[in-house]
């Protein structure tokens, strides 16, 4: 079974590749032209998405820069030690739902200095697979399709990743504590 899944995750792409380009060919159609009318068009929306990202990028920069963050962990510590929920997790639950490549640092970080089989390490990473970086998908993806009332997306998103912190520090209790 292993050697066919091997096989199999080498040759898949290829293949499906392939029978694209030979299903176009069937159909008469031009697929060097449509490539390169497909990069143009995938070209023009890079463009259009480079404000979103940069407005993104700012905000990340002024969130972790500011000491805002630092500032709202020692407020809700209190609170989180009555729940019984690490203070340590929160910059990752705030952070998720903004970037992807934060969280990922502030993840990998976590790792390497709790270990990955530390309460903390799998509590992180269960919340890092399980929540969306939702006000990246709503900014960016959006903006590029010209998406502007999001009010019910990110509401419900939010409390989408909200859910996961929750029951990510839950789980992991159960399970690992």
């Amino acid at each position: 079974m292993v050697k066919l899944v091997n096989f199999l995750s080498v040759w898949i792409i290829p293949v499906f590749i392939a029978l694209v380009v030979g299903l176009a060919l069937y159909r008469k159609v031009n697929v060097f032209d449509a490539f390169v009318d497909g990069a143009k068009e995938g070209f023009k929306m890079s463009v259009r998405l480079i404000p979103f990202l940069v407005g993104m990028m700012v905000a990340i920069g002024l969130l972790r820069d500011s000491g805002l963050m630092d500032l709202l962990v020692k407020l809700i510590t209190p609170v989180l030690t009555w729940l019984a929920i690490p203070a340590e997790i929160v910059p990752l639950a705030i952070m998720r739902p903004i970037s992807g490549s934060a969280a990922l640092a502030m993840t990998a970080d976590m790792l390497q200095r709790n270990g990955p089989d530390s309460l903390l390490g799998r509590i992180a990473s269960t919340m890092f697979g399980s929540t969306e970086t939702t006000l990246y998908v709503l900014t960016v993806y959006f903006g590029a399709v010209g998406i502007y009332r999001t009010r019910h997306a990110l509401t419900v998103g939010l409390l989408a990743d909200l859910g996961s912190f929750i029951f990510s520090v839950i789980v992991c209790k159960i399970v690992f504590g």
